[in-house]
């Protein structure tokens, strides 16, 4: 563990925290890595979510009726 890392208290469903160490025995690693790798997993997908809304913001808009127009011309609906 680096020595920047902040020690804190998570409490666990005893059955849950019994599944992490498991799974922390299997793949040869910590608790807190386990916990930390899947709270960096959890936080990157919240980035890429924000990422595709501001890629998406630049995108012209359509209103709902312009949309189902669309699709009927489309032979869609």
């Amino acid at each position: 563990m680096k020595s920047s890392s902040k020690r804190v208290t998570i409490y666990f469903d005893p059955k849950l925290f019994r599944a992490i160490q498991l799974k922390a025995v299997e793949t040869e690693s910590s608790v807190s890595g386990i916990v930390s790798d899947a709270i960096k997993s959890y936080l990157s997908e919240d980035a890429d979510d924000l990422a595709a809304f501001e890629e998406r913001a630049r995108e012209p808009g359509a209103s709902f009726e312009q949309v189902l127009k669309k699709l009927k011309r489309d032979g869609k609906i």
